[in-house]
């Protein structure tokens, strides 16, 4: 086929066609040029449709002067990673980027993460804060979190989460891989990046992109056991020559606030079990990173095979749920449970979801009846039973 072939061999085979048609020179040389042009536009053409994501996503990264990366509310390891990622590879096409995010980085393990990695990532409250019209969003796909959000149109996307957001540039949404930052592995790996500390004029990753990457692949997948795919097992074994193992230790152990560990407690003694599900309402909370970390830690429990655990804290209900019961899909069933509160708004994956709500509009506040913390509960039990549609 002409679209398969080497410059090299459209030339060829463009003199040997003309050779073939016609002993004219002056013919000959005009059908050679044509038929070399169609040739070297069918490669042109074939390699344009056949690069690679990593390929595409680069060569998406060269045109603009500066990007704002921006991770989503309250960044996780897998967030800050997969931003980490991005800056790299601006730094290979020369682009100017900043890593930006709304609301704030509270969880131990996610502020040991940005300190133990040097990680350089700015708080913003409005879209005038981006540091860049052109904006490219990781680990979600749609702005949030932040005044005049619904204004911004992304660049660039890249996200394993479920949603219609896109890039006008770019988008790469894999709702079946457990990380975001599994995307950008293969992204490195589709560039042939040296991992580990590169040298020349290649693609690198260096040694804290590698071991953060690694890491948010171990957070959001609970270590490589839950909601992970094929991918994740081949990125991490990818990344692995690079990982700088003290570091990756480092962000993994950290010390865990007192009040978290209250909260903990809290939950394994107050959690209303029925059957296989358990629920825990919290009340008001100190601290709204504990309450997937009490999620986790219920799941422990023998003979539970799903939770929901909330919480309020500055008028808002945070709620957390995990599951490893193959007939229930975490996310939509919070979706159902909030789905005629005003305000509010829950979903997530099959193993795992969250949500917030007003509590003002849980308690009846706009166009709706309101409902009671007792019926709320009763709610969560009846939709992870399948009983809510």
């Amino acid at each position: 086929m002409w679209f398969a072939a080497t410059p090299a061999a459209v030339a060829s085979r463009a003199a040997g066609v003309v050779e073939t048609a016609t002993s004219d020179p002056l013919v000959a040389g005009g059908l050679f040029v044509a038929v070399l042009v169609l040739g070297l536009g069918g490669w042109a053409g074939y390699r344009r449709f056949n690069r690679t994501p990593g390929e595409r996503f680069l060569r998406a990264l060269r045109y603009p002067d500066e990007v704002a990366v921006l991770l989503h509310p309250n960044p996780d390891p897998d967030a800050m990673a997969s931003g980490m990622a991005v800056a790299q590879l601006c730094r290979h096409a020369g682009v100017d980027a900043t890593l930006q995010f709304p609301g704030e980085i509270r969880h131990q393990e996610n502020r040991a993460f940005r300190t133990v990695l040097d990680l350089d990532v700015e708080q913003i409250e409005t879209a005038g804060d981006l540091a860049a019209d052109t904006v490219v969003l990781v680990d979600h796909n749609t702005p949030r979190g932040f005044q005049g959000s619904q204004g911004v149109e992304p660049y660039a996307v890249v996200d394993h989460h479920p949603g219609n957001g896109t890039g006008s540039a770019f988008t790469d949404i894999r709702t079946d891989y457990g990380a975001c930052a599994t995307i950008f592995a293969e992204y490195f790996d589709d560039l042939d990046a040296t991992v580990g500390n590169g040298n020349g004029d290649g693609v690198s990753l260096p040694p804290f992109t590698a071991t953060g990457m690694v890491y948010g692949i171990q957070a959001d997948t609970n270590h490589l056991t839950k909601g992970c795919s094929a991918a994740e097992f081949a990125a991490s074994s990818y990344l692995y020559p690079g990982v700088n193992e003290d570091l990756l230790d480092r962000i993994a152990n950290p010390q865990v606030p007192r009040e978290v560990l209250k909260t903990k407690a809290k939950a394994i003694h107050e959690v209303d079990v029925d059957g296989p599900f358990g629920v825990c309402d919290l009340g008001a909370i100190p601290n709204v990173d504990a309450i997937p970390q009490a999620a986790d830690e219920l799941m422990h429990l023998e003979g539970v095979s799903a939770v929901v655990v909330y919480g309020e804290k500055d008028g808002t209900i945070h709620m957390s749920g995990r599951s490893r019961d193959d007939r229930l899909h975490m996310g939509e069933a919070l979706r159902t449970v909030v789905a005629d509160i005003p305000m509010a708004e829950a979903g997530g994956h099959a193993r795992m979801g969250g949500g917030q709500i007003s509590k003002d509009h849980m308690e009846g506040l706009g166009p709706s009846k309101g409902v009671s913390r007792d019926q709320f509960k009763q709610r969560l039990f009846d939709a992870l039973a399948g009983e809510r549609s």
